[in-house]
């Protein structure tokens, strides 16, 4: 299988430019693959759709203001997109553009007051940075420059301005560290988790740090060569054993899939329930947890796509079709679906 096996026409006229003004008033196409037809609903009616024995899974990552424009000591501007931070004294891996005029050693500055020293080339555009602030203030002083002078990292496809960064961040994020956002969480507020509680459900958190990568097309004419850059994902114990216990797994959002995948594979061979993956979730993947996935309509071509086809078989195409047809937005700040896994043994309402 290769990118063709993942392509669709999407006009550009449904690429949702901008979030709703209610989070939870996007548009969800349901098919549970119980049998019923697909149904259309609003993600505010969620809780109709959970009930005891369901556990509802966030990613509760943040996203940092991770774009930086900076500037040479020679006056030249240079973009750099922090993806990760990759040491505990403010080394990062990053974006740089453009990354062929910036040899290692180029220092660059935003304001007064921080530093980036560019290093080594990764290859892709991606290169390792040294953050530092002046005065010296530690790697919280870092992230707190990075606060003030960084721009939220909006995905290129969006070309309107956001007047309200945090509509790019779930209203249960915590800790900043992501590149992007773990969009399907970007339509729950805290009155539809409380519901999805209040009809039963049992709500349980996990981080998985959110890479640009996650999102990018694949490239390669085999599924086989496309190689997935790892992301940091960290899954409490007591989350995965409330899985295990659970009648029904919903995760929210693709990201959410892959830690918990992950973490049960790193169990299952006495591995711990946190560290790093590069866990490429295709067509024959066998699922250990999720049961049902609230997710985004994806890009074509993207690894997202080839996990979805991986959860619910070729119908994600007849989904797609009927999305389209029926006006639902799309990306990142679009509609949603819930969807539930195919194969006989999946466990339904």
């Amino acid at each position: 299988m290769g990118p063709d096996d993942f392509a669709y026409d999407l006009p550009d006229d449904q690429i949702a430019q901008v979030p709703l003004d209610g989070r939870s008033s996007a548009r969800l196409l349901v098919d549970l693959a119980d049998g019923n037809d697909p149904d259309h609903r609003h993600v505010r009616d969620l809780p109709d759709l959970v009930g005891p024995g369901d556990v509802l899974v966030l990613n509760d990552t943040r996203v940092l203001p991770a774009r930086l424009r900076l500037t040479k000591d020679t006056g030249g501007a240079v973009e750099v997109l922090l993806l990760e931070q990759t040491g505990d004294e403010g080394e990062w891996e990053a974006l740089a553009r453009p990354s062929r005029r910036v040899p290692p050693g180029t220092r660059l500055r935003a304001g007064d007051d921080l530093t980036v020293t560019v290093g080594d080339d990764l290859g892709e555009g991606r290169r390792t940075v040294m953050l530092e602030t002046d005065p010296p203030e530690g790697p919280e002083g870092v992230l707190a420059a990075v606060q003030a002078h960084g721009e939220m990292p909006l995905p290129p496809y969006l070309h309107t301005r956001l007047d309200d960064p945090e509509r790019y961040q779930t209203v249960y994020s915590q800790r900043p560290a992501s590149a992007a956002a773990p969009t399907a969480g970007l339509h729950l507020t805290g009155g539809v988790l409380n519901a999805c509680r209040e009809a039963g459900a049992a709500v349980e958190r996990l981080e998985l740090v959110v890479g640009l990568d996650t999102f990018r097309p694949v490239t390669a004419d085999d599924l086989d060569d496309h190689v997935m850059h790892s992301e940091s994902y960290t899954v409490a114990e007591s989350t995965l054993d409330a899985c295990r216990a659970a009648e029904r797994v919903i995760a929210v959002g693709t990201t959410t899939v892959r830690a918990l995948e992950s973490a049960n594979l790193a169990a299952s061979g006495d591995g711990g329930t946190a560290g790093r993956t590069d866990l490429f979730i295709r067509p024959g993947f066998d699922f250990g947890v999720v049961d049902v996935v609230l997710t985004n309509y994806h890009l074509p071509r993207s690894t997202l796509l080839v996990m979805l086809e991986a959860f619910v078989g070729p119908r994600w195409r007849g989904l797609y079709t009927l999305a389209l047809a029926e006006g639902y937005r799309f990306l990142s700040f679009g509609d949603a679906m819930l969807v539930g896994r195919q194969g006989p043994d999946r466990i339904t309402p």
